[in-house]
């Protein structure tokens, strides 16, 4: 598996299997081309035979210096559980700590159990809430109406960053 910085030439590829990879959800308007265009160096693609398998979109959030955003990740079907998902974060972590990032957040829906089970074997915590789900604490209507999110914090520290 190669890993590698996205490109603006990457988008036509991951666009047209964004809803496919989220069986039929319609996901596509969430990945605008400008994280293309805009976050190539905080930004990954996995590849296997020059095939991609994976992406991580990410960057350094503007109005606070010590933290990065992870916006999206996507990973293949064929190819979860098997280590890709956990090589993009790494990538992501290693390249915001350059940056003197100290925080990587991100956010998910209170349904999608895989996502937040994910996210917290890899060492993000759920912040608190007074909503909660699954005894996952939740933001009610964080993205609008209706439109409740799972909020992940992770600290990174010396321990992350000898963690490859």
């Amino acid at each position: 598996m190669k890993i590698r910085n996205v490109q603006p030439s990457d988008y036509q590829s991951i666009i047209c299997v964004v809803n496919e990879w989220w069986g039929g959800r319609q996901m596509r308007d969430m990945l605008p081309k400008l994280f293309f265009v805009h976050f190539c160096e905080t930004s990954f693609i996995a590849e296997i035979d020059q095939k991609i398998i994976g992406f991580l979109i990410g960057f350094l959030s503007q109005s606070h210096s010590e933290e990065a955003y992870i916006h999206f990740v996507g990973i293949h079907p064929d190819f979860r559980t098997q280590g890709v998902g956990s090589a993009l974060y790494q990538q992501f972590f290693q390249v915001v700590q350059r940056f003197e990032r100290v925080r990587v957040r991100c956010v998910t829906s209170p349904v999608n159990q895989d996502s937040i089970a994910y996210h917290l074997r890899l060492g993000f915590e759920a912040e608190p809430s007074n909503a909660e789900r699954n005894g996952v604490p939740f933001h009610p209507d964080y993205d609008g109406s209706g439109e409740d999110r799972v909020l992940f914090i992770k600290q990174l520290s010396e321990i992350n960053r000898l963690v490859i």
